[in-house]
């Protein structure tokens, strides 16, 4: 794909896609447009989302209010109690938590931590968004996730800015109030498809996610792994493929990888027949090491790491999972590969408003897309897909605790 069409790529989706929303669809509009002018039929498969709106949310500290989001879907009213901030998760720490306003050093919190802190009796919780060295003061907009409150009680949960943060704890602040209201509904999202058939009845499917954050127009993360889709397709459609090539791009993985969760789920017959999961999210940064992350048996990241000294490409592979699209997959037996490259955040920064174009080099984005393609051609080109079914013990274990069937081990 040359410079030029990835550019557009870019420049047209230049906007905020957060998950369920109009501008999200408007995305997968496109996506399946790129896809049909490339010359291969493509459709959209809708999924349900709960969605929230907040019509006021508004915290008290000592009788003075400081800027909040409000979660969506933690459902409305309000609480006051006292502050208790609390660093860590241990079990001393959530032992302090009875009756109190939880402050939290995180941004959001996992199943095991939320379900502690409900057993424990606290009455809601404070997260903290934000550098208090930048010049701008965004406070990001999250969700408290159904998988996350499983079968608890939901509490009110609001997101703060971190400088305001560190003045509540500086300042010993007593009391707090939080009041949110909010309408929730159940809403949809989708997955956009495209195929390329194989001689076999077998595929290897690709994935990358095309929604962001509240405040991200996402270029990094992660339209650069959907213009990687395309690439891959525009230089394969052509090719002859023993396997058949299927291209996902997903919706709603920054709420929790639901885009791929409903394709596995929707497509659980034909999972037996995807030889492969390779995964793209984040390619193309004008600087980093681009990784590999295997959630399959060891032999792939060998034929990858020897691939790569090949073609003159570095690429770290490594065995476990990647807080991706790949995750589903693998969790379903199917082997699967997340491909990234991997910036600092001082200069590819994501989920925040600096996440755009600029961060991205469209010379290596291509290099990128080449080697993408060039491992997807061979494995769709092979007599048999080298890649074994069986999940490393090791996978399985990672898959366990990052699913929240298991507490990680510490």
């Amino acid at each position: 794909m040359n410079t030029r069409a990835l550019k557009k790529i870019f420049l047209d989706t230049d906007f905020v896609r957060r998950s369920g929303t109009p501008e999200e669809l408007r995305a997968a509009e496109y996506l399946k447009a790129r896809c049909e002018e490339l010359g291969v039929p493509a459709r959209l498969e809708s999924f349900p989302v709960p969605m929230g709106e907040i019509e006021e949310a508004h915290v008290f500290t000592d009788g003075k209010e400081i800027p909040c989001r409000g979660f969506f879907c933690c459902g409305s009213g309000e609480t006051e109690g006292e502050l208790y901030y609390m660093p860590g998760q241990d079990p001393v720490s959530i032992a302090g938590a009875k009756d109190k306003i939880v402050l939290m050093d995180t941004q959001g919190i996992g199943f095991f931590p939320y379900q502690d802190l409900m057993k424990a009796g606290a009455r809601a919780i404070l997260f903290q968004y934000g550098n208090i060295h930048f010049p701008n003061r965004d406070i990001d907009e999250r969700d408290l996730r159904a998988h996350v409150v499983g079968e608890e009680r939901k509490v009110l949960c609001a997101m703060i800015h971190s400088e305001s943060a560190v003045q509540l704890v500086k300042n010993k602040v007593k009391r707090v109030k939080l009041v949110i209201r909010q309408r929730e509904w159940e809403g949809e999202s989708h997955n956009v498809i495209a195929e390329l058939p194989g001689e076999r009845e077998e595929w290897i499917t690709l994935s990358a996610h095309y929604d962001s954050t509240a405040l991200s127009h996402g270029s990094y993360d992660n339209m650069s792994g959907c213009a990687g889709l395309l690439g891959v397709l525009e230089a394969l459609r052509n090719k002859k493929r023993n396997y058949g090539l299927r291209f996902v791009f997903c919706g709603s993985e920054e709420r929790g990888l639901l885009g791929s969760k409903a394709y596995v789920r929707d497509h659980e017959a034909e999972l037996e027949k995807i030889a492969l999961n390779i995964n793209l999210d984040m390619i193309g940064t004008i600087m980093g090491k681009f990784i590999a992350r295997v959630s399959a048996e060891e032999a792939l990241a060998h034929y990858l790491r020897y691939m790569g000294a090949e073609l003159g490409f570095p690429v770290e592979p490594r065995i476990g999972i990647y807080s991706s699209d790949s995750t589903p997959f693998a969790d379903k037996g199917v082997p699967a590969v997340s491909l990234a490259r991997i910036a600092s955040r001082d200069v590819a920064p994501i989920h925040c408003r600096y996440d755009r174009p600029e961060v991205l080099s469209m010379e290596q984005l291509q290099k990128d897309i080449a080697f993408i393609a060039e491992f997807t051609r061979r494995m769709a080109q092979a007599a048999l897909c080298p890649v074994g079914r069986e999940i490393p013990e090791k996978v399985k274990k990672e898959l366990d605790e990052y699913l929240f069937r298991k507490r990680k081990e510490l």
